[in-house]
């Protein structure tokens, strides 16, 4: 793995992991804060849900187009640079964000926020990876996936709230202070590392993130109106070409951007489509249940907030635990096991809410399940992703986020074309999807990790 800063000593790594898992907070935060106040925007802005749900897409299109290249800058330039650069642009686009006077530029500010983000997930991991010995490698992963559930667990129900007492953009203001605090303790405690120095493969990164941009882009637009629907298949057939020449390239050149043949190797291969499962249900869960909540049942945005919170509340809970018992029984069962409970979950939320107004509790019980499910295969697929061959570089380690924040980005689309009369259809293609994920994590044998190097 480049730029690998030296083995911390135990009293600094406390510090050192404070700072990490405060950026890993800042940018889930910075993600989904809007999530319950979507249905308030819209109204502000006097737009239909359809177009709303782009200030949620926004931010998860960018962050998965953009991953890859923020991790090859993260090598390149060295961790601590880019993640001060991160979350400068996280800062200016969250001002941003609070002053838009319209939707299309709250659209842009979001899209900046997620530019800053999209730096975060890869050079934390890749500095969690080079600053703890491997044995407690799925340890650190667990935190890591805490500090993500709690980011999930706070974000909803103070979006929620603030907007309920002091209006929407509020919730961007609350940010402020706080990424300025994330800002300060990144310069003081994150090591530099050694940067480096490496030829951008232009061909190879422009291929994957336009080729990225144009499925997304394609999926995104398809549930809006007044978009033929030949613009939709057209932007995925230039998108999947696109990406099929990113392959053919990666596979000529000598020193491609990603080497594709590192991408079938089954630690990453399992890790990746692990993530991109979770995720995708994840999204639609927490854009299509708030909606449900503050449409079907006419709950209040700070009511909602507080069922939501349910979900992550699991999931910070679990994933230390999660950690721990992947160090006893190895990752690949682990995940295996979330992915089961994922698909149950999405079969249990057809039902309790695409099947209409049921009891509350049967909703809440839902999000419980889901977010254990989310611990679970959250944290083997990190570590299985940092210890394949492509996880050794950073430009892989973003691709394998980028496949986390793919599903985000198409799960948040799908929302917007089923919500408000075909959410059971929605859940019951997200079990579908999980159903896959379930059959490739019996694929391949068990490795051994490998080194950072």
């Amino acid at each position: 793995m480049t730029d690998v800063a030296p083995p911390q000593p135990p009293a600094r790594r406390g510090w050192l992991l404070a700072a990490l898992l405060g950026a890993t907070f800042l940018g889930t935060v910075s993600n989904n804060v809007v999530n319950v106040p979507l249905r308030q925007i819209t109204d502000d802005f006097d737009v239909p849900v359809s177009q709303g749900v782009l200030v949620a897409s926004a931010t998860v299109v960018v962050l998965a187009v953009m991953m890859p290249i923020t991790g090859w800058v993260s090598d390149r330039l060295g961790r601590r640079r880019t993640l001060v650069g991160a979350v400068v642009v996280l800062l200016v686009g969250t001002v941003g964000a609070a002053l838009s006077p319209s939707l299309p530029v709250l659209v842009l500010a979001r899209a900046v926020q997620g530019l800053g983000c999209a730096a975060v997930p890869t050079a934390v991991m890749a500095t969690l990876a080079g600053s703890w010995p491997s044995h407690l490698r799925s340890r650190v992963m667990g935190a890591w996936g805490a500090a993500n559930g709690i980011g999930q667990a706070v974000g909803p129900p103070v979006g929620g709230f603030v907007a309920g007492a002091l209006g929407w953009r509020a919730v961007f203001g609350v940010l402020v202070p706080l990424t300025v605090a994330v800002l300060v303790l990144t310069v003081l405690v994150v090591p530099g590392g050694r940067p480096a120095p490496s030829r951008l493969d232009g061909v190879g990164a422009g291929t994957l993130t336009t080729g990225t941009a144009l499925v997304i882009a394609a999926a995104t637009a398809a549930p809006q109106p007044g978009v033929p629907g030949w613009v939709v298949l057209t932007g995925v057939v230039l998108g999947a070409g696109v990406l099929a020449a990113f392959v053919a390239g990666g596979l000529r050149r000598r020193d491609p951007f990603i080497d594709p043949r590192q991408l079938i190797e089954i630690r990453w291969l399992r890790s990746a489509v692990g993530v991109f499962v979770q995720q995708s249900s994840l999204a639609a869960v927490l854009v299509a249940v708030p909606l449900h909540l503050t449409g079907a049942r006419d709950l209040s945005p700070g009511a909602t907030g507080l069922v939501v919170f349910a979900l992550p509340l699991v999931w910070a809970v679990s994933a230390p635990l999660v950690g721990l018992l992947s160090d006893r029984i190895g990752p690949r069962p682990v995940l295996r096991l979330g992915l089961v409970m994922l698909l149950l979950a999405d079969v249990a939320l057809a039902v309790v809410v695409g099947g209409g107004v049921g009891p509350l509790g049967a909703v809440v019980g839902t999000l419980l399940l889901t977010g254990l499910a989310v611990a679970l295969v959250q944290t083997p697929a990190l570590t299985g992703a940092t210890r394949s061959p492509a996880g050794q570089r950073g430009a892989g380690l973003g691709l394998f986020n980028m496949m986390r924040f793919v599903g985000a980005a198409l799960g948040t689309a799908a929302v917007a074309a089923a919500y408000p009369g075909h959410l059971s259809v929605l859940f019951a293609g997200c079990a579908a999807v999980a159903l896959a994920g379930v059959g490739l994590s019996f694929a391949g044998r068990d490795v051994d990790p490998v080194r950072p190097g």
